[in-house]
């Protein structure tokens, strides 16, 4: 049985690619007719990551923004845990490329990635509130930072369009008082029958250079059945999501705020509904950042925070589907 974990976010931070590509460039480079992709996709606008702004570098950056929202200095942390959907190179992972990007390279502070695609973050908010229980750790730094854009279809516009670059950071501190800031519930399922849903088969052992350039290019795309995707999420969300408010003493109505995985408009506006009440209480950033794989959660959380929307006490359920499929909620009182 899961126990509350005291714990708070001290600061919040993120990055955003300098270039904005809007639906209206989208709708020429797609060949469709003016305001079709915004018709289709609900997306305005979304950002592209220049070469130089590297997943590392963006990741940096975001943190550079969390530390100071958190008057940390740059070393003041126990553990930098990477949350990335995709990474930087396999070898070192991401973790150790922000590490050194902030200049800490010779700090020996812990780091070390997770990934879990779409919901990286989630998982590396359950590893540091672990950390904190067992002691380990009084504060940790958690960097989401994805270039959706590097490996994207542009001949099928449901799985390119929708995706934006960014990053997000978030300071985390253990707490003491059970009564006060706290995770205070969570879940997290797999069902791996769904692997083939959302793939990007290049990059690690699957598919190598031996066998063939083309072959190797091909595997480099990202390839998703987005209808596959909303089935499973659909069948498997909202179970979890009614346990693990319970276990919050909590239900779909008395929650305070939502703050999900921005996967897609049509994803969200179901989200809506199957949570009821005022529509407001769920974060949706989708339309001016699109989906940016695991930084889409903390930079939702992001926005919900500059907004004045995490005041003391607030309840605040985290929730999203990832390649897998793996399906999280997780319950915070702020």
């Amino acid at each position: 049985m899961f126990s509350v974990a005291p714990m708070r976010f001290a600061g919040l931070g993120v990055y955003k690619p300098r270039e904005k590509v809007t639906s209206a460039v989208l709708d020429t480079r797609f060949g469709h007719e003016a305001g079709s992709t915004r018709a289709q996709f609900g997306l305005d606008s979304r950002r592209v990551a220049a070469p130089d702004e590297t997943t590392s570098m963006m990741g940096a950056a975001a943190a550079r923004d969390a530390l100071a929202a958190a008057g940390w200095a740059d070393g003041d942390f126990d553990v930098l845990i990477g949350a990335c959907g995709v990474m930087e190179q396999p070898i070192p992972g991401t973790s150790v490329l922000v590490q050194q990007a902030l200049g800490l390279g010779r700090s020996g502070i812990l780091a070390f990635d997770v990934n879990q695609t779409c919901l990286s973050f989630l998982m590396a908010l359950d590893v540091a509130a672990m950390g904190f229980a067992t002691g380990r750790w009084r504060r940790a730094l958690v960097v989401s930072s994805d270039i959706a854009s590097a490996g994207l279809d542009w001949s099928d516009p449901p799985a390119s369009a929708i995706f934006g670059d960014g990053a997000a950071a978030v300071c985390i501190e253990a707490a003491e008082d059970p009564n006060g800031p706290a995770l205070l519930a969570r879940g997290l399922e797999t069902y791996g029958q769904g692997q083939d849903l959302a793939t990007l088969r290049a990059g690690g052992t699957r598919v190598r250079l031996e066998d063939g350039l083309e072959a190797f290019q091909a595997a480099a795309i990202f390839h998703m059945d987005p209808f596959g995707v909303f089935k499973a999420a659909a069948k498997r969300l909202p179970p979890l999501i009614d346990r693990v408010l319970g276990e919050a003493g909590l239900d779909r109505a008395s929650v305070d705020l939502v703050v999900p995985h921005q996967a897609s408009q049509p994803g969200l506006e179901h989200l809506r509904r199957l949570m009821g009440g005022d529509p407001s209480r769920v974060i949706d950033i989708f339309a001016d950042h699109g989906n940016q794989i695991a930084a889409s959660i903390p930079s939702a959380l992001h926005r919900a925070w500059i907004d004045g929307r995490l005041a003391p006490g607030t309840t605040v359920l985290l929730l999203g589907t990832a390649a897998g499929i793996s399906v999280s909620a997780m319950v915070l009182r702020v």
